[in-house]
């Protein structure tokens, strides 16, 4: 945990809603603008219990809330979200028995949207299961533009 109040808050969120304790997620890091989460490799989460590869909803719920992390984080306030849009780019599932990490980094946010990037990968970041992009609504945001930090990828 961090010595900021509004970080410990989002990392709770992470781990601690209905979903994500059902999940077993678990908080990996929160930074500017940033967060990630681990999802272990349980049999329950499995989608075809011959390939014992974690289903592909779990990674997407895993991407969604990755996000929202993310935007918190970007924000510096506590506030509700909705995803307004979601696509996900899978490019191979999961090894088997592997748990998977996602990373999320809020890049832009105006008045009333925040625009997310994420990916989710199961042993190296550099080989991903999945990319997402993301713009989520912002409910009771304050009603100026807020710079977040700069995408570096």
């Amino acid at each position: 945990m961090t010595a900021d109040p509004l970080l410990n808050a989002a990392a709770e969120m992470a781990t601690s809603v209905p979903q994500a304790a059902a999940l077993g997620f678990q908080l990996v890091s929160i930074g500017e603008s940033r967060g990630s989460i681990r999802v272990g490799w349980r049999e329950d989460l499995v989608g075809n219990p011959q390939t014992e590869v974690i289903a592909s909803g779990v990674v997407t719920a895993l991407l969604d809330h990755c996000c929202g992390l993310a935007i918190t984080a970007a924000k510096q306030e506590r506030f509700p979200t909705a995803t307004l849009d979601l696509r996900i780019d899978y490019m191979r599932p999961a090894k088997p028995r592997a748990g998977v990490v996602a990373e999320a980094h809020c890049y832009r946010m105006t008045r009333t949207i925040a625009f997310v990037r994420a990916q989710a990968w199961d042993e190296d970041p550099s080989d991903p299961i999945a990319t997402a992009q993301a713009a989520f609504i912002l409910h009771g945001a304050t009603p100026q533009d807020t710079p977040v930090a700069e995408d570096k990828a």
